[in-house]
């Protein structure tokens, strides 16, 4: 198998506290090999660039030193520190994450999502982040076990 589904969620986060960063260095590693699976950007304009926004990284200069230095989750991290000058403002993080679990996809895609995955559309999932999992499973289940 050569294109993997991200199978990290939104709503994951690493050791510094920021949500949806173990999945976009998951992401942005597999699409610097050629190994994400075709459907998912390696670094793209929603959950992806707000992460990069909210911290004040460069996208340019992250996807060099994702793909110059195929950092482990722990480098990454460390890489970002130092790109903060050794720490990063608890409030622009508790904003972002905030931003991240209160996303809303729209009825269109809620609805698509749902019915991709075999779950009745009866609106009790909203947020993005389980959207976005459902999603994700299901595409994994298609891709591996169906």
């Amino acid at each position: 198998m050569s294109d993997f589904i991200p199978m990290i969620s939104s709503g994951t986060a690493g050791p510094l506290g920021v949500l949806h960063l173990p999945r976009l260095w998951l992401k942005a590693s597999l699409g610097a090999q050629g190994k994400l699976h075709s459907d998912y950007p390696a670094i793209g304009a929603g959950y992806d660039q707000m992460v990069l926004d909210g911290l004040g990284i460069d996208k340019g200069a992250f996807e060099s030193y994702i793909a110059d230095s195929k950092p482990t989750y722990c480098q990454l991290e460390s890489w970002i520190l130092e790109q903060k000058g050794g720490s990063l403002d608890q409030g622009a993080v508790d904003e972002l994450n905030a931003a991240i679990t209160g996303y809303i996809h729209d009825d269109e895609t809620r609805a698509e999502v749902c019915a991709a995955a075999g779950r009745p559309d009866d609106g009790s999932v909203k947020d993005a982040v389980n959207l976005n999992n459902l999603d994700d499973w299901a595409g994994f289940h298609s891709q591996n076990l169906a």
